[in-house]
């Protein structure tokens, strides 16, 4: 935890646990399933504690926009949820960027929705235009299905 606040220069090494790194640990809802193993390694975390770490490292250097790259893959329903709830509530206060290609999740969680294509930025708007009435047709193929 406290490496992402060492590189941005923000914690002393030993104090980290009393400000920001502890703050981030709560907000990220991780402190206390961790916090009697603070000393030991985070390779012994489950796949959804990880990607909460990993949540709870971008937002204790308190950055004005977090980017998400498939946040949930590979995880089980339970720890998906856990994250959906957790972008839910830190969607006030930073912008959040999400690259998916859970159609359903991008669906539940966006404000705002853009597809992209071979590196090629197809369809931008909000998301519940997005899905159910996209401008493009490349979009609709996609999200329907029948591509991709």
């Amino acid at each position: 935890m406290a490496y992402g606040l060492r590189i941005a220069g923000r914690a002393a090494k030993r104090r980290f646990g009393r400000g920001r790194g502890k703050k981030g640990l709560r907000r990220a809802a991780l402190w206390d399933e961790v916090k009697d193993r603070l000393r030991e390694s985070a390779l012994g975390l489950s796949g959804g504690q990880h990607q909460r770490l990993c949540i709870a490292r971008a937002i204790a250097v308190n950055p004005e926009i977090i980017l998400m790259d498939e946040p949930c893959s590979a995880l089980d329903p339970r720890s998906t949820a856990r994250i959906e709830d957790l972008i839910g509530e830190l969607r006030g206060e930073y912008t959040i960027i999400i690259v998916t290609h859970n159609m359903q999740q991008a669906a539940r969680v966006s404000d705002w929705a853009a597809f992209l294509y071979e590196g090629a930025l197809i369809e931008f708007g909000p998301t519940e235009t997005i899905f159910t009435k996209p401008d493009r047709r490349e979009t609709e193929d996609y999200i329907t299905g029948r591509f991709g």
